[in-house]
């Protein structure tokens, strides 16, 4: 098993996080994992994405073009990575600001409108949270356990206190995510 990821959006989105935690989790069931980011000098607002890959087998290299799952949060990175799915493979969206919805039929798309819903929950820090809860639904390549493990490996020690939340986060995630189109 290989799940090759992509997670893109703007900086302060928690994108970064989402996949060091990804990482983490898989490391915790005894996965090979890369995590490699790329994101602009600017803390909040630039562009930023990461690459996670986790597989039971050694990964050859971190660098790829072609994902088996892309998670886009921003229209930039849709007009960019679209593209970048493989045949089959997933997208996972969050509305909030797209203008461009997916138009590729030869993939699956799920929307999921995590902004709205943290937003709702009062709990705008865990936006990526509700994202990554949305994606194990669909990918259930980690389990809900070692995710939970990720977060307190990745998360400094004063921010244990808002693991609770996160946990909501992800279970909401799960419940919200929504198919727009299925291969």
């Amino acid at each position: 098993m290989t799940e090759e990821i992509l997670i893109a959006g703007f900086g302060g989105q928690g994108v970064l996080s989402m996949g060091k935690i990804m990482a983490y989790s898989g490391m915790m069931q005894n996965m090979e994992v890369s995590w490699m980011p790329s994101y602009g000098p600017e803390m909040r607002g630039g562009t930023a994405n990461v690459i996670v890959i986790l597989s039971s087998e050694k990964i050859s290299s971190p660098i790829i073009r072609h994902f088996d799952t892309a998670i886009i949060l921003n229209q930039q990175s849709m007009d960019k990575f679209e593209q970048a799915v493989k045949p089959g493979g997933v997208l996972i969206y969050d509305s909030n600001g797209i203008t461009r919805h997916p138009e590729r039929k030869d993939i699956s798309v799920y929307r999921i409108d995590a902004a709205e819903e943290a937003a709702r929950m009062n709990s705008h820090k865990t936006f990526n949270m509700i994202v990554l809860g949305g994606f194990l639904k669909i990918k259930p390549v980690l389990t809900m356990e070692k995710v939970i493990a990720g977060l307190k490996k990745s998360l400094p020690e004063r921010y244990h206190k808002m693991i609770p939340e996160n946990e909501k986060s992800l279970i909401r995630g799960a419940e919200i995510i929504k198919e727009i189109h299925r291969v």
